[in-house]
């Protein structure tokens, strides 16, 4: 069975999405609709910006998303998914493309995600780290027994894990989880801590607007990060996707739960490579490509 995946924040560069413009009218259409949705000329940034431009969550999101969306979309008769899954961000990518949701809806709950999320990192700073090298039981426990908020929050893959929370919280669960034998614990250049509960408020805001959304059964099962399991049932969908903001990302179990379910190969559908060498990670056998341009 084919998979395609669909990535999250982190993956974008500048000038992505300048060769979907320039060589496919719907992707250009779409583009200009996204500028005009969005309220600002978000192609400018990702066509022509900078690294620092493009780092601005409000702008690292509905780019990422655009990208993916797009690609999926200029595919044609090669994009044929029998389960999809995104990482993070990418599962509103996923949901756009497995035609659960539009693509102006996608991208403004996108947008009002990234603001949300955005407001919470400025109303309580709080980072993010890699821990590289250590069984996830281990990390899970030095977590909870730190007296600072810091939780599992990306199950990336099998001896990755990143961990999310209060500044004070990274530093000493880092400091614990070098001691136990961490090969690395690197803090992450993010804008705060993500998928942790100092996120609730986004929740809180992003929920409101998911609800207010039509999300449609999509056209094959979507494995979610929340639960990792696969979801063709929308009521289900919209209740997972509100509680991916302050829940853990469980990619490696996605990833396991859709190779237990059949899936023979797996297409990364927008900038970046991370989740293909995430996927080898999990199962060094299975079939991975990228697509990345038109």
């Amino acid at each position: 069975m084919k998979a395609f995946v669909f990535p999250g924040q982190g993956a974008q560069f500048v000038g992505m999405g300048k060769d979907l413009y320039e060589n496919s009218e719907m992707a250009k259409e779409l583009l200009e609709k996204a500028n005009d949705i969005l309220g600002f000329r978000i192609t400018d940034l990702m066509f022509a910006g900078t690294d620092e431009d493009l780092k601005q969550t409000k702008v690292t999101q509905p780019a990422i998303f655009l990208h993916s969306v797009l690609l999926a979309k200029t595919m044609g008769e090669d994009f044929k998914p029998e389960m999809v899954a995104g990482h993070s961000l990418g599962e509103f990518s996923a949901l756009v493309a497995a035609e659960a949701m539009s693509f102006e809806d996608g991208l403004k709950l996108v947008s009002q995600r990234a603001q949300a999320m955005q407001k919470a990192c400025e109303a309580e700073p709080s980072t993010m780290a890699a821990i590289i090298g250590l069984e996830d039981s281990v990390v899970e426990e030095v977590c909870a027994s730190i007296d600072e908020v810091v939780v599992a929050a990306n199950y990336n893959c099998p001896g990755q894990l990143v961990i999310s929370g209060s500044f004070a919280g990274i530093d000493k669960a880092c400091e614990v989880l070098t001691e136990k034998g961490a090969k690395r614990a690197l803090k992450l250049p993010v804008g705060g801590a993500f998928h942790s509960p100092l996120m609730e408020p986004a929740r809180v805001e992003l929920a409101a607007a998911i609800e207010a959304t039509e999300i449609k059964n999509p056209v094959c099962p979507i494995y979610q990060n929340v639960n990792a399991e696969a979801n063709t049932d929308a009521a289900t969908i919209k209740e997972n996707l509100v509680a991916q903001l302050t829940g853990a990302v469980k990619w490696t179990q996605t990833v396991q739960n859709m190779i237990a379910d059949g899936a023979d190969s797996f297409t990364e559908v927008g900038p970046g490579k991370a989740l293909q060498g995430m996927i080898k990670k999990v199962d060094r056998k299975m079939a991975v490509a990228g697509v990345s341009s038109l």
